[in-house]
């Protein structure tokens, strides 16, 4: 029985860090080679095309896909153009899903007009009430105030609130640290958005702040968690260029799978 319980809680990968490219900054890198004929993956660029893209106060970021008869690779590519736009409309979906989306489709554009949205980094313990609050509501399991101190204390700087005047209404709890002391690896903890004020692109607009930081600070990959149920959010991520690395089972106090997701920076 313990040889079979072991074997349930094991972790099955679903995806390997192979055949992933990645563009930052405009500049094209990649750390993996054609198992086939040795050729550098900077051949299968040229194949790449641009699903969606995102201009957040002059920041492009890219979600781009590359199909190749040997190998494909998911970009995030951060530029400077002004001039790109994101569609937030999805498309493909079914009868059931275009009502849900119709039903949290939130404030209209006239609601989305008269807000006042600003996103700025933590600064004082002054922020960590309405952190804890806005969080809460969505967590899939409860944290506690030393939780949220041992990330935000420890890395300020990957903490993010989006406000709508004095109101936070939208926050993104991150770390940086080594792993396996080879790879600088990003961790995204905590993301959450007041339920009036989703689907107008906070939530990826933190997302993109907190990678940027860790860019900056030298980061090779970012991950987290997230619930196998949780579509919204397993759409928000792959839009960016994440993808499913793992299938963890009964990963929460409530016995719910949840998938890891991952971005190859380098």
């Amino acid at each position: 029985m313990a040889s079979v319980q072991a074997e349930i809680k094991e972790e099955t990968s679903v995806l390997t860090p192979q055949d992933r490219n990645v563009v930052v900054n405009g500049e094209y890198t990649t750390s993996c080679r054609d198992k086939d004929t040795g050729s550098d993956c900077t051949q299968l660029q040229e194949s790449c095309s641009t699903k969606k893209v995102t201009d957040l106060n002059g920041v492009a970021i890219c979600s781009q896909s590359c199909q190749s008869t040997t190998k494909s690779g998911n970009h995030l590519t951060l530029s400077s153009s002004s001039e790109a736009s994101y569609d937030p409309s999805i498309k493909n979906l079914s009868a059931v899903d275009e009502k849900q989306c119709s039903e949290q489709a939130g404030p209209s554009e006239a609601f989305k007009a008269s807000c006042n949205f600003s996103y700025v980094s933590y600064e004082s313990e002054l922020q960590m009430e309405p952190i804890m609050a806005l969080i809460t509501k969505d967590l899939s399991e409860p944290y506690s105030i030393y939780t949220y101190r041992y990330f935000i204390h420890n890395w300020p700087k990957l903490c993010f609130l989006a406000m709508d005047g004095d109101k936070c209404i939208g926050a993104i709890v991150c770390k940086l640290d080594l792993h396996k002391n080879m790879i600088r690896r990003g961790y995204i903890a905590m993301l959450a958005v007041e339920k009036e004020y989703r689907r107008h692109k906070i939530g990826s607009n933190l997302v993109v702040r907190a990678i940027q930081a860790m860019i900056e600070d030298s980061c090779d990959e970012v991950v987290l968690e997230t619930e196998v149920s949780n579509t919204a959010a397993l759409r928000l991520y792959e839009n960016l260029g994440f993808v499913r690395d793992k299938r963890l089972f009964r990963y929460y106090l409530n016995g719910v799978d949840a998938l890891r997701l991952k971005l190859w920076l380098r």
